[in-house]
């Protein structure tokens, strides 16, 4: 990662984009059962920030690309970062649900 990475925003719609090219990838919802019930992005994972421990029953390699999403953006900052600690190399977070423009899933 380069220093100038901590400078750039955000941009979940870029991130989608990116996702949909990398053969394997994960996308990763962390928010609430609840709030992903009211709307995901399609093929998307959900394991809440709150049990992002579990990640590894679901995710077992460690250097598969990750995709890291929630509502604002804070909370996948927050799991990105448990992510990378916990020993997974490709972990991308691309911010909150609420500036995507594409198509949302309702269950």
């Amino acid at each position: 990662m380069s220093i100038l990475n901590i400078f750039r925003t955000k941009d979940i719609n870029r991130g989608i984009e990116e996702y949909k090219t990398v053969k394997g990838a994960v996308l990763l919802d962390v928010r609430t059962p609840g709030e992903y019930a009211e709307g995901h992005i399609e093929n998307s994972v959900n394991i809440p920030l709150q049990s992002i421990a579990e990640a590894e029953k679901l995710i077992a390699s460690k250097t598969v690309p990750i995709f890291v999403y929630c509502m604002s953006g804070a909370r996948s900052s927050q799991a990105a970062g448990i992510l990378k600690r916990m020993g997974y190399t490709d972990v991308n977070d691309i911010g909150g649900i609420l500036s995507y423009k594409g198509a949302i899933v309702r269950e």
